[in-house]
């Protein structure tokens, strides 16, 4: 795979061989951080974290991740109410200044093609940490190496994605890479109006990929491999009694994670509200913890490939 030069699409990982390289550079991370052996490669550089919409495990995980490796942050938590946005300055503008003092950026926007259209002027490299309803790839590749570890396999893997498909953008960065795995199976469980977007129905369709879309939970739970739990967005609906209507569907409580293959796992890329329990995090299966540990390691090797 040539490499990248900009992170803004999930499909731009098209070789599993790129990804199992990656993840191989983000266990390594994780060992030489429990030994403390890091040895500091990009000492000298500079992350730049633009964040235009709110962010806790995304924002720190990627400054945590620059600081582990040596590296500086610059920060604008809420950019959008707490920096030259709130002057009028464009993305154009605000990127081509802060490319100046920094060596790679991270930006989460709450328009969709954000991201794309700062790494089209920066010379800097740009990190899509999410664009609106559309991607988040570095969520993705956090999603698919924590498969690989707590399952040991990605081939043939059957999972359910369930809650918000539609506003997603966890869901709509990992159907491309999960795509590179052969005998998968999706099953596709949300409420009709917050379906899977036709585009990705008919991406899953070109790749010969077999899914199910239903509205019911169970009987599909219990053939799940991985059981992907996403939250219903509160910021995405037009009302408030749209998203009440919609926002407790599926709740994922002890009784019905028990109900799971004792080896399948229950993800979800947090914050959660109430579509998972609580009495579920000590089950065996709840993985969104150590998910959300992996999201460090797996962004300290993306930040070290960009750089060096």
């Amino acid at each position: 795979m040539e490499k990248l030069k900009h992170v803004i699409s999930a499909r731009q990982f098209d070789d599993p061989e790129f990804l199992l390289g990656l993840f191989e550079s983000a266990n390594r991370m994780e060992r030489d951080d429990v030994f403390r052996a890091l040895t500091g490669p990009l000492r000298g550089r500079i992350l730049a974290t633009l964040f235009f919409e709110p962010s806790t495990r995304t924002r720190f995980s990627f400054e945590a991740a620059m600081q582990k490796l040596g590296g500086g942050v610059l920060t604008a938590e809420n950019a959008r109410t707490n920096s030259s946005a709130t002057k009028g300055e464009s993305i154009s503008d605000t990127v081509r200044v802060v490319s100046a003092y920094a060596n790679v950026i991270a930006i989460r926007h709450y328009e969709e093609g954000a991201a794309e259209a700062a790494s089209k002027i920066s010379p800097v490299p740009i990190i899509n940490a999410g664009d609106g309803s559309g991607e988040h790839p570095t969520q993705a590749l956090a999603d698919i190496y924590t498969i690989k570890k707590e399952l040991g396999w990605l081939n043939g893997l059957r999972i359910a994605l369930v809650g918000d498909l539609l506003y997603g953008r966890t869901i709509h960065s990992l159907l491309p890479m999960l795509s590179l795995y052969s005998g998968l199976t999706i099953d596709l469980i949300s409420p009709s109006q917050l379906r899977l977007p036709l585009r990705y129905r008919e991406y899953l369709t070109e790749k010969g990929i077999p899914f199910y879309e239903g509205e019911k939970l169970e009987g599909v739970i219990e053939q799940a491999d991985v059981a992907y739990i996403t939250r219903v967005q509160s910021e995405r609906f037009a009302s408030r009694e749209e998203y009440d209507a919609v926002k407790d569907v599926y709740v994922i409580d002890a009784e019905m994670a028990n109900r799971m293959k004792p080896e399948a796992i229950i993800m979800h890329a947090l914050p959660r509200v109430n579509e998972i329990s609580p009495d579920v995090d000590s089950n065996a299966r709840a993985a969104y913890f150590r998910q959300a540990k992996n999201g460090l390691y797996i962004r300290m090797a993306l930040l070290k490939y960009l750089l060096t």
